[in-house]
């Protein structure tokens, strides 16, 4: 588990800053982009979907 992605949102206008994950069957890991040798959180896959799907049906301000 050693591909790691950004969010499509983290482009130079935002600073180019963004945590990024990189997923495996069975779990996902997450990290921060500023800082990528530093601890990363790691979730089950299930769990970080059901995270996800949440926040996608959060609506904006």
């Amino acid at each position: 588990m050693d591909t790691w992605r950004k969010s499509s949102y983290s482009g130079e206008g935002d600073g180019n800053d963004c945590v990024e994950i990189s997923t495996a069957p069975t779990h996902t890991a997450v990290r921060d982009s500023k800082a990528p040798t530093r601890a990363t959180l790691t979730f089950p896959t299930p769990a970080f979907t059901t995270f996800l799907d949440a926040l996608k049906s959060t609506p904006r301000p």
